[in-house]
């Protein structure tokens, strides 16, 4: 008898716990289904803005006939054609797209999620628009205009490569020589992206216990490098000047720029 009972509790116990889970999951992804789409829409518009500021038509007859590679989310550099308009995604621009992926993030995750998360969310605006694009892309532009400044100076320390050397000839020293010359300037850029995503993140951390009275200890995440697509296709800019490969990078940042959006709307208290 007293074995039926026990049987029966465990049963009747997880009768009423799986189906809780069950809704648990289907309530998550329908936040970050919202979440991603309130994100994308916010930066699939602010990116046409950019895009007819910078001389692009938005109208659907003029879109419709131009052939897909030559849209602005998918036009590359041509050698042939080093004048052909291309989409130029700047410090102003990054904020603008970054700002909106938030804000379309935010609102698509706070109409699907219950209220008690709507805190957690408002934390991790300011988390991402701080912490993971402000900072950081301040940090990065201030390394680049300084690097701008002592280029020369900076150039003087780094060694290069003579024909004869270890057997290098020809177009293998000229790119090893241009590759040590934009080293200095990788390595900046990088070190001040590191360094603006910390600061960013200890920044935020603090104006969050701040303003809601509680300890938030939010550790720096690898999806915080989303938004900072844009500063690798720096990166290789410098090395090779305008690139296929540069352009394309840049054409993806949008795209890694949904990221700070899902995230904020997706926040849930702990």
């Amino acid at each position: 008898m007293l074995v039926s009972k026990i049987s029966n509790f465990q049963n009747t116990n997880f009768t009423q716990t799986a189906p809780q889970a069950e809704a648990g999951k289907s309530k998550e992804k329908l936040v970050k289904r919202a979440a991603t789409i309130g994100s994308a829409i916010a930066v699939g518009t602010a990116y046409a803005l950019i895009a007819k500021k910078q001389g692009f038509s938005l109208s659907p007859k003029k879109i419709y006939e131009t052939p897909i590679k030559d849209w602005s989310i998918f036009r590359l550099y041509d050698k042939k054609h080093p004048n052909k308009k291309l989409i130029s995604l700047e410090e102003k621009e990054i904020l603008t797209l970054a700002s909106s992926s938030v804000v379309g993030g935010f609102a698509g995750g706070a109409l699907a999620d219950d209220k008690k998360n709507l805190k957690a969310k408002g934390r991790e605006v300011l988390n991402q628009l701080l912490g993971n694009v402000l900072v950081p892309v301040m940090c990065v532009g201030g390394v680049s205009r300084l690097y701008d400044k002592f280029k020369p100076q900076i150039l003087k320390h780094v060694p290069q490569i003579k024909s004869s050397a270890n057997g290098f000839k020809g177009k293998a020293v000229k790119f090893t020589n241009k590759f040590l010359k934009f080293t200095p300037s990788i390595v900046m850029t990088l070190g001040g992206l590191a360094a603006g995503i910390l600061i960013g993140n200890k920044v935020s951390n603090f104006i969050n216990d701040k303003i809601y009275h509680k300890k938030v200890d939010r550790k720096v995440r690898t999806s915080d490098f989303a938004p900072h697509v844009d500063d690798l296709s720096m990166a290789i800019t410098l090395m090779a000047d305008k690139s296929p490969i540069s352009t394309a990078i840049t054409n993806t940042v949008p795209l890694f720029l949904c990221v700070p959006g899902i995230e904020t709307g997706t926040a849930v208290e702990k």
